[in-house]
């Protein structure tokens, strides 16, 4: 690291720009698929019905809307899939690295259109659309539009702003536990997690029969890995004093890369036991930031120095931040520290974490159907990831989001039923094809049912005995109908 210019940085940089325009790739693709029967037109929770709402009193209510597009441009389905196809289109240019080659100006323009295109979503998704990775990706989408093309070095501001970023996000998450249930203090939470967690993978069931020493040893890497560790994403500032080697890295940049290597040895063993969309992959590409390499990684005959508009723009951004962190600094360490919390319209400096509490049971919600009248042919929907079918294997999605999959796993959580469940009931009936095609399996192929009806049970993952003899990977017990049955009539 040598002044204004991150000459050490060139491969961290590839990795940010190249990793975080794939995830936005992912999230407009993600967005393509479900947005419109979840939010569209007809969806379970109309965008449009909540931009007319807004409208009707700007004033007030537009301070509860951020900044989207859809404000201006009135909402439609198809212009939600134009913006959808743009941003899938530029986030694949930006993967490929043909943005890059131009002036670091294009680049930026690049991600800042991803940056308020995908604001302009998340800003009208609603609950659909209120998970701390959204937030995350906006965040590293406007940090990543200033860390320049491959004509010159990463600016050092930039490059330090997303390791703060990382901070956040690591020792917020490590906060909120610490501060948050029990479970995370006497280190039994992951004896719990691996079984409750929203949406299991394919290997969640052989890390919670695993041992109970090997739980806790999980929980204390855990707290290592975010409440000591992000300090040390920051050591590479020393060498901006400390005298460097002749030959190979310095010291302080060796304390970073370490650091970013637990950080990404953590978050791969979340990749491997469950399925939290690009919250896990979003945190490994960020720690990449700290990854410094032995000699300059740039192409032949480019500049070491930044151009001074250069220096400006992102002298500015990083006058910004610190203006805008003031309020996230003080929520790390406030005694009712907010959780995935943004404190400007802007989604910028954020406030992150997840799981302060873990849950001990996992109760289901299974939604039922019916074939005729006297109440005798109930036949289950199955959904994408969530449990259901007690010999399925949970498949690995992420970092794929399924929204609907992951709403259903708070339903349970107090048996609070929300208005877009009912809806999701009522589409049901109505054998509604744009709904049914966020399913697995629709029992009626297509035809409509007589009744619905939700039925709660808990599930456990099947013991090495019983999948043995029984085939199964869940056991499900404690039945009870929460909502129904009922009609359309």
């Amino acid at each position: 690291m040598d002044g204004f210019a991150a000459v050490d940085f060139w491969f961290a940089r590839e990795v940010l720009q190249r990793g975080i325009a794939a995830l936005f790739v992912v999230a407009f693709l993600s967005t393509l698929n479900q947005f419109r029967p979840l939010l569209g037109e007809h969806g379970l929770l109309p965008a449009p019905d909540l931009l007319d709402w807004v409208a009707a009193d700007p004033k007030s209510r537009g301070k509860m809307l951020r900044p989207t597009l859809f404000r201006r441009i009135r909402y439609t389905d198809r212009r939600l899939v134009a913006l959808c196809w743009a941003g899938i289109v530029i986030g694949l240019l930006l993967v490929a690295g043909i943005p890059q080659l131009a002036p670091p100006w294009v680049p930026m323009l690049c991600f800042l259109a991803l940056w308020f295109g995908y604001m302009s979503i998340t800003s009208i998704g609603q609950t659909f659309y209120s998970f701390g990775w959204e937030m995350l990706l906006v965040e590293a989408g406007f940090l990543a539009a200033f860390l320049g093309s491959q004509h010159q070095p990463p600016p050092t501001v930039v490059i330090v702003l997303f390791w703060w970023l990382l901070f956040r996000l690591e020792f917020g998450a490590g906060m909120i536990k610490i501060r948050g249930g029990r479970e995370w203090r006497d280190l039994t939470a992951l004896m719990y997690h691996h079984e409750t967690q929203p949406m299991p993978g394919p290997l969640s069931r052989q890390a919670h029969l695993l041992p109970r020493w090997f739980h806790k040893g999980e929980v204390i890497g855990n707290h290592f890995a975010q409440l000591v560790v992000p300090f040390f994403l920051f050591a590479p500032l020393l060498g901006l004093w400390v005298p460097e080697p002749v030959e190979g890295p310095a010291w302080p940049q060796v304390i970073g890369a370490i650091a970013a290597a637990v950080v990404i040895g953590t978050q791969l063993w979340l990749v491997l036991t469950g399925n939290f969309a690009w919250l896990n992959w979003a945190t490994i590409v960020l720690a990449f930031s700290a990854v410094s390499w032995p000699f300059p990684l740039a192409p032949a005959g480019t500049a070491s120095a930044l151009p001074l508009y250069w220096l400006v723009i992102t002298s500015a951004v990083g006058v910004l931040y610190l203006v805008v962190s003031w309020p996230a600094v003080r929520n790390l360490f406030a005694k009712r520290q907010a959780m995935n919390a943004s404190f400007n319209r802007w989604q910028l400096a954020n406030a992150y974490g997840a799981f302060g509490t873990v849950t001990k049971q996992r109760i289901e919600i299974v939604v039922e159907g019916c074939g005729d009248e006297q109440g005798l042919d109930w036949r289950e929907y199955e959904f994408k990831g969530k449990p259901g079918n007690l010999r399925r294997v949970p498949r690995q999605f992420a970092p794929y989001h399924l929204r609907l999959d992951w709403l259903m796993w708070f339903l349970p959580l107090g048996y609070s039923l929300d208005d877009w469940f009912t809806m999701f009931l009522v589409r049901l009936l109505e054998a509604d094809a744009a709904t049914l095609a966020l399913l697995r399996t629709d029992p009626f192929h297509g035809e409509r049912p007589k009744m619905v009806r939700a039925v709660s049970y808990r599930y456990r993952f099947a013991t090495r005995a019983q999948r043995r003899e029984e085939g199964v990977h869940w056991v499900r017990t404690g039945r009870r109908v929460v909502l129904g049955p009922f009609g359309l009539r």
